[in-house]
């Protein structure tokens, strides 16, 4: 499987359906994460999915960049839970054919937003 392709297929299976049943296939146990809200390793990850899945988020991937071992995600996700609607970019470290280390930047809540631009949020 393509670096693209492990992306496409773990966000499409533990995110939009919440299923964190084959993390092994997809996450180094001792995943490295710079998101402050969550902490590192496997564990820390699913811990941090107890209240993020809660939410029913449904990503739409835009685009999907890869350089080298990095990959970068840019998508929409939308909370069903309450219809937040985020703008994010993940940017992820591959490792042996697993993520291995996270780092994102998020825009909450972009139905709020008033561009000042007609140039569109994606």
């Amino acid at each position: 499987m393509s670096n693209k392709e492990l992306i496409r297929t773990f966000y499409e299976e533990v995110f939009n359906n919440w299923d964190l049943s084959h993390l092994d296939d997809y996450m180094k146990d001792d995943y490295i994460q710079h998101n402050p809200m969550a902490e590192s390793g496997k564990d820390g990850f699913i811990k941090f999915c107890d209240k993020f899945l809660a939410m029913k988020p449904h990503m739409e991937i835009r685009h999907i960049i890869e350089e080298g071992d990095l990959i970068c995600v840019f998508f929409k996700c939308t909370m069903q839970a309450n219809g937040m609607e985020n703008k994010v970019f993940d940017l992820y470290r591959i490792e042996d054919g697993k993520l291995a280390e996270h780092w994102d930047c998020v825009e909450h809540d972009i139905g709020k937003i008033t561009p000042v631009h007609q140039n569109g949020l994606f």
